[in-house]
């Protein structure tokens, strides 16, 4: 079970990205914009993406070659249990 949480969360890059982006479901999101706002490199962020968009909890929105942007995947059940896990956590916190 680790060993699947890991796939998910993974390091503090990782984790860092997947909020960003459960903070701004529904939005599509450049690959930079991501890196700009988490005050991440860029290399990091697509690195660190790659996992969760193997995983489709993240789908790549194809606007050019050089263009890339991605935004959860909300049809994914992976992506349901984090949205409503993030929703609960922060009626919590």
């Amino acid at each position: 079970m680790l060993q699947e949480l890991d796939k998910i969360f993974g390091g503090n890059a990782q984790l860092t990205v997947l909020e960003y982006l459960l903070k701004n479901r529904g939005k599509i999101t450049y690959l930079s914009g991501i890196a700009k706002a988490s005050e991440l490199s860029h290399s990091s962020v697509a690195h660190v993406i790659e996992p969760l968009a193997e995983m489709n909890v993240v789908k790549e929105i194809k606007i050019s070659k050089q263009t890339r942007t991605f935004a959860l995947n909300e049809d994914n059940e992976i992506t349901k249990l984090l949205v409503e896990f993030y929703k609960d956590l922060n009626k919590i916190i």
